[in-house]
């Protein structure tokens, strides 16, 4: 029998980048997976359907930032599945973000990568909790970063927004667990994409750096994360609340 059977995830940046696996993955399980993000995941949600039946998985667009929006998108997903049981935070701001000094960075960039890295999660939590709350069941996994448990130059907006994120978790893993709710956070080494990513320059400044790093000497991929991912959605994790998982072929093994 699948893991996830009979449970209901939204996955926030779900229709591009490694949400795209995500979603595929939850699917593969028996989940039914919202695919949420700003960008159009209905072709991605045809797909899964095709491979696992109609009811299996719908799709909005909508903008993790705005407080309206992510109310839209529970109320859409309670309509379409009549639940929720899993919650996957992955929408972020990071390929595109460019490489700056503090010093030299603009005040509203900054206030934008908090916007959708650690004011959706938020948001998406405040909304999605209260139906977890009613059912005692819930499994939340946030999607954080390596980069956080060393810190890296000129990129203090994303990676203080994933430590953001960590904290996060371990508040909420408090302030949920009496209600049968486990929440974690999954952390990446540096990844390769299969949309895009590669034209970013980030590529180009990290790959070769995040190899050298490891105790696993080879790039990482959206598949190594995906064992990890479903073990926090499932049942096999219902004792483990307020985790960071890195899972990044031992960059950060203490």
């Amino acid at each position: 029998m699948a893991r996830l059977a009979g449970r209901t995830a939204i996955v926030t940046g779900g229709a591009k980048g490694i949400g795209v696996h995500y979603s595929k993955a939850l699917a593969a399980e028996g989940a039914q997976v919202m695919i949420a993000d700003i960008a159009d995941g209905s072709a991605l949600a045809a797909e899964i359907a095709a491979k696992h039946g109609r009811n299996s998985t719908d799709s909005m667009v909508f903008d993790v930032s705005d407080e309206a929006q992510c109310k839209a998108l529970v109320a859409r997903t309670m309509e379409r599945f009549g639940k929720i049981d899993i919650l996957i935070n992955n929408a972020a701001l990071y390929a595109p973000l460019p490489t700056l000094k503090v010093t030299e960075m603009d005040v509203d960039l900054w206030d934008k990568v908090m916007a959708v890295n650690i004011r959706g999660p938020f948001l998406m939590v405040k909304h999605t909790a209260p139906h977890m709350i009613a059912k005692k069941y819930g499994k939340i996994v946030n999607i954080g970063s390596g980069t956080v448990a060393r810190g890296i130059p000129d990129f203090s907006h994303y990676v203080t927004s994933k430590g953001a994120v960590t904290a996060f978790t371990r508040c909420m893993s408090r302030e949920l667990g009496d209600h049968g709710i486990c929440v974690n956070t999954l952390a990446p080494g540096y990844t390769l994409s299969d949309t895009g990513m590669t034209n970013t320059v980030h590529v180009e400044k990290s790959r070769a750096g995040a190899v050298q790093r490891r105790a696993i000497k080879r790039d990482e991929y959206p598949e190594d994360l995906l064992g990890t991912l479903i073990f926090l959605c499932s049942p096999d994790s219902d004792f483990m609340t307020g985790q960071v998982l890195a899972v990044d072929g031992g960059t950060n093994n203490t």
